[in-house]
């Protein structure tokens, strides 16, 4: 017997600041049986109004949507009890940026790197109410924070800091930041100081530096 949520189409909003990538996103969406592709955009607040305005059961988002902030969106979606399941695409694999997607209220974390056989499946499980998170991220490493080494610095950070952060060693400036997370310019730089205080980091070229090291930016 099928099973009732096969017969339905699910409607799929897609969200990349790259046409191409969009456009082979919706080439496969429309190449599985019971999905519909209802919206594209490239920005991060066009998402939010899509979203709002269509109602999708899933949104595919890149991590790092301009105008406001990825995580920024899926956390008014998770306030304002819209039913959508958010899907984020990312080049990051550090621990702490999946675990403050999950938090934001992001269902599923999937590596742009990895088997288009795996976004179907985040489909299906975030449809079925789960959590997905691509394979290749180790859940047992991701879930336990207090492993063998020292500490990771960036544990330190809250949840506005770690999205400063990770803003700033993108080559945003601090005034796109503010508007991105919707905060004044002067918490920005508050935010800024406490975490560069954190890691022990005095200037954003030191930021740079250490992300790099770190493999979190998302420079190919």
């Amino acid at each position: 017997m099928v099973p009732v949520r096969q017969r339905k189409i699910y409607s799929i909003l897609l969200a990349d600041d790259l046409t191409l990538v969009r456009e082979g996103l919706a080439a496969l969406c429309h190449a599985q049986p019971g999905f519909r592709v209802v919206g594209q955009c490239s920005e991060g607040a066009a998402a939010l109004r899509l979203i709002e305005a269509k109602r999708p059961d899933i949104a595919v988002l890149d991590l790092n949507l301009g105008e406001l902030h990825t995580l920024e969106l899926a956390r008014r979606v998770r306030d304002a009890n819209v039913s959508t399941r958010i899907v984020v695409l990312s080049t990051r694999r550090d621990r702490k940026t999946v675990v403050e997607a999950l938090r934001s209220g992001v269902n599923a974390f999937l590596l742009k790197s990895a088997p288009w056989n795996q976004l179907i499946e985040a489909f299906d499980q975030v449809l079925d109410g789960g959590v997905y998170i691509s394979p290749e991220l180790e859940l047992n490493k991701i879930f336990n924070a207090n492993g063998s080494g020292a500490a990771d610095p960036l544990e330190e950070l809250s949840a506005r800091e770690h999205q400063v952060f990770s803003l700033l060693v993108e080559g945003v400036r601090a005034k796109e930041i503010a508007t991105r997370l919707h905060l004044s310019p002067k918490t920005v730089d508050t935010y800024r100081a406490s975490l560069m205080r954190k890691l022990d980091i005095h200037d954003v070229a030191g930021l740079v530096k250490f992300a790099i090291q770190r493999d979190l930016t998302s420079t190919v």
